[in-house]
């Protein structure tokens, strides 16, 4: 029994239905599991000749019962939320906007009825969103919301390297304030349980420091001290093999290099930036990115949310020449969560062996 996996499109006037369309030309998802395009149909027919696949059949169905989940076809859960005709390709609007935000809601539904195991986010764009009225600063957001969720967080993977931030979307002004020992603790344990669940029996929890150097011994700011270190020493007093504060700018190294399962960062730029470094790959000969790679998973939440860790690329949308890479390895860290073929799912999404500590 191969798990459904919802896979939103994503604001329609970017590059998710060529993603998507390239994603699922690759019969060998299929083997993994039952894709199911959360989106409308018309955005797919389009996008197929864009991504150069004319031959897929897109299957629009209502219910994910309907799904025929065979390679060559693309199963489509039509909500008629746009079409192509309202919604401009490559610019933000309030119809993207808006039927970003349509899919997204039906995922969520979806999956905590239990009709589907998991669901994966193509990118929306958060101008868009609110233009449209729905006033969320990101998916995270919206999940937390319609799962009732007040615990969650975001964790970056790229290969063996995973980070879950203590803040993101938030000014840096802000972020410092919200370095505090019970919500640094929060993160540590929900990084902890995302890697076992990922198959990690023991996992290594690395916590960066906010200031430089860790803070000098209370030389450059105390929230090393007063609120990191406290953090830390509670999650080992559970059990929890966390260490820090450790220096942010030798730390995600030594992760890359095994010392540690995955990394707890302070704030939104300290965690993306080595993931993006790594997993962003610009071809300066070619003049175009030869890789957009890495996930985004959202932990805490009742239900399974993964998702490309790239947005929306209203620059590329149209051209054909997006990476479909992310989603694909977003796919396969959904399949790798719902339990299903966990084994073939965690090879395929790493490409390396595991560390097992």
């Amino acid at each position: 029994m191969k798990p459904i996996i919802g896979i939103t499109l994503g604001d329609p006037a970017g590059i998710g239905p060529e993603i998507t369309i390239r994603a699922l030309a690759d019969p060998k998802l299929y083997e993994i599991c039952r894709p199911l395009v959360i989106g409308d149909v018309s955005f797919l027919e389009w996008a197929k000749h864009i991504a150069g696949y004319p031959e897929l059949e897109i299957h629009g169905v209502d219910t994910p019962g309907e799904g025929r989940y065979k390679p060559g076809i693309i199963d489509v859960l039509e909500l008629h939320a746009a079409d192509r005709a309202s919604v401009p390709v490559g610019e933000i609007s309030a119809g993207g906007g808006d039927a970003a935000f349509a899919y997204v809601k039906k995922a969520v539904q979806l999956a905590m009825e239990g009709e589907i195991e998991a669901t994966v986010t193509n990118a929306l764009n958060k101008e868009a969103l609110n233009l449209a009225g729905h006033h969320y600063s990101g998916h995270t957001e919206i999940y937390a919301a319609f799962t009732h969720t007040a615990s969650y967080s975001m964790m970056l993977a790229w290969k063996n390297l995973r980070v879950v931030h203590v803040s993101t979307h938030v000014s840096l002004a802000e972020a410092c304030r919200l370095v505090k020992k019970d919500r640094i603790l929060e993160k540590i344990k929900l990084a902890h349980e995302a890697c076992v669940r990922m198959g990690i029996q023991r996992p290594g929890i690395a916590v960066a420091g906010l200031n430089p150097h860790c803070g000098e011994g209370g030389l450059f700011g105390r929230e090393e001290i007063e609120e990191i270190q406290p953090a830390v020493q509670a999650a080992r007093e559970l059990g929890i093999l966390a260490e820090g504060p450790l220096p942010a700018d030798t730390v995600f190294s030594k992760a890359r290099g095994g010392w540690y399962d995955c990394v707890v960062a302070m704030y939104h730029d300290q965690g993306h930036i080595p993931l993006k470094v790594l997993g962003f790959t610009y071809d300066r000969t070619r003049q175009e990115w030869s890789a957009v790679e890495g996930v985004n998973i959202t932990l805490g939440l009742p239900i399974i949310r993964t998702s490309v860790d790239h947005g929306t690329a209203f620059d590329q949308a149209g051209c054909g020449t997006a990476s479909e890479r992310s989603l694909v390895n977003a796919i396969r860290y959904s399949v790798l969560l719902a339990g299903r073929r966990s084994g073939e799912a965690g090879n395929m999404v790493s490409g390396e062996k595991e560390k097992a500590n």
